[in-house]
């Protein structure tokens, strides 16, 4: 939980010298990096899945879907085993996610950084060296649980060192090493695609950013509220004292968070009963609500199955992995513009501007959608149909084939 000025909001400590230090920028970025662990499993997995030897060493059952000719490619991956793969990463990272505040608020926002990255170092291992779908599973909740666990206590590291003027722009780096992330994966799976044993590679270098994110939180100190809370004082000083530049007075802001840290720990109530009290209600109603209506959007489910996507709708394997590549792309080129204008124009305005736009475009591939989905039939469905024999299949493939869209077995 964070205290003082250090925390999520601007509170009191303001209006204390703020100034951007080297000292500030270096441990930031450091602790930013942890997001590249996040963005490259987000990458890295839904390219994977779309390769042969991957497929044909653990999940046989999807390349014989799809060597049948009659088979429709968004049936291919109805695999519930090849399923466990993917969600077991994101079903471990909630469950570490429900203990790593608490973790966080006991041993330091750094030393959770640090056992998360450890924990996602021996799952990339893991992986990499898998023989069967245990390891694969194994090795993909350990890294569940290093995401988990540097997710949370990220955030509120950022949040806790940044000047409070440029508070916006620093916890966006967050999100820009994830972006980072997610280029360097799709990329990855890109070269190693055509290797037999591209998949371990692919997988396999999950270590490095896992390494860089590990020696680098090894490397900065923990922030000055983290401190305090352990009952830290003088670490928590020298601390505040090198983020904030050593000519800089620092004694009246670390007597305000020593104020912030005995007035929370004053509080008798746990914190997960006082949440439900009236007065808080409305953020609790908009904390829930934000995440859950933006999960509905679907673009997380973009962004993890990008490369299944993309084939599904008749892209083949190199141009599927070039599509995600791009879409990687645009997402860290829109990263960097709300970078430079999120403290200038506030967060309001980034959230509305970027839920219409979504809004509009979720119109726009609507309209695009629903022509082609009437002419679309189930696995089950009739296979004249399928084979695109039928009037409707005629239909579709009309409209599909400005774009050399093809309904049938994987293309190489």
């Amino acid at each position: 939980m964070a205290v003082g000025g250090f925390g999520g909001v601007d509170g009191p400590v303001s209006s204390f010298n703020g100034k951007i230090t080297a000292s500030v920028v270096i441990t930031c970025i450091v602790a930013a990096s942890s997001g590249l662990i996040f963005g490259y499993d987000i990458g890295i997995s839904g390219g994977v899945t779309t390769m042969q030897p991957f497929l044909q060493k653990f999940f046989p059952s999807v390349l014989r879907k799809a060597a049948e000719a009659k088979t429709n490619i968004y049936c291919v991956y109805d695999s519930q085993v090849l399923t466990s793969f993917t969600s077991s990463l994101y079903i471990a990272g909630l469950a570490a996610s429900l203990v790593a505040s608490r973790l966080t608020a006991a041993i330091g926002r750094r030393n959770t950084m640090v056992l998360g990255g450890l924990t996602f170092l021996a799952g990339a291992a893991i992986n990499g060296g898998a023989a069967n779908i245990a390891m694969l599973i194994f090795g993909r909740i350990l890294l569940g649980f290093g995401v988990g666990f540097t997710n949370q206590a990220t955030p509120v590291y950022l949040s806790e060192v940044a000047p409070p003027r440029w508070r916006g722009a620093f916890n966006t780096g967050f999100q820009f090493f994830i972006g980072i992330g997610v280029v360097a994966a799709n990329c990855i799976n890109y070269g190693t695609a055509k290797r037999s044993w591209g998949w371990r590679l692919s997988l396999g270098l999950a270590v490095v950013p896992a390494a860089i994110m590990t020696i680098g939180a090894l490397l900065i100190s923990d922030t000055p509220s983290s401190l305090i809370e352990r009952g830290k004082v003088e670490q928590a000083r020298h601390s505040l004292r090198k983020v904030r530049g050593k000519d800089c007075d620092v004694e009246a802001e670390l007597a305000e968070l020593k104020k912030a840290s005995d007035v929370a720990n004053e509080a008798k109530r746990e914190p997960f009963v006082t949440i439900f009290e009236r007065q808080y209600r409305p953020h609790l109603v908009m904390s829930i609500a934000i995440p859950f209506f933006q999960q509905l959007t679907g673009i997380n489910i973009i962004a993890f199955y990008a490369p299944v996507l993309f084939q599904s709708v008749g892209f083949g394997n190199d141009s599927a992995l070039i599509a995600a590549i791009i879409l990687g792309l645009v997402n860290l080129a829109s990263i960097l513009v709300s970078t430079g204008v999120v403290d200038r124009f506030g967060r309001r305005f980034l959230f509305l501007e970027g839920g219409i736009q979504m809004f509009v475009c979720q119109v726009c591939f609507c309209s695009c959608y629903f022509p082609i989905r009437r002419s679309y039939t189930h696995c089950q469905g009739r296979t004249k149909e399928r084979q695109g024999l039928g009037p409707q299949g005629k239909w579709k493939n009309f409209l599909l084939s400005p774009f050399q869209f093809t309904v049938g077995p994987l293309k190489k």
